[in-house]
């Protein structure tokens, strides 16, 4: 039996594909960055919370408990290619 799959080729390239499709991917390449950088206590603002901003900029930050008082986690990663554009943390 012949195989059509090689009959049939797409060209990936970094104009065919978001490399951070959805905020879930985003999330979890925020948890990545943020981990090395504020350690272990960067779980404690779960949920972390993700938006696209305009249709290109994913922006993830985390949360605080109710009447906890202090900042949180904020990044901003490109879409199309995972360039992380900005990263900060709250006071």
């Amino acid at each position: 039996m012949k195989n059509d799959n090689k009959d049939i080729k797409k060209e990936v390239t970094m104009t065919t594909i978001d490399y951070v499709p959805d905020g879930e991917t985003a999330k979890r390449i925020a948890e990545a960055i943020w981990l090395p950088i504020y350690g272990e206590d960067i779980y404690k603002q779960k949920p972390y919370l993700s938006s696209l901003s305009g249709d290109s900029i994913w922006v993830v930050k985390g949360t605080l408990p109710k009447n906890y008082r202090g900042g949180v986690a904020y990044i901003e990663i490109r879409k199309r290619d995972c360039k992380i554009l900005k990263v900060t943390h709250g006071k």
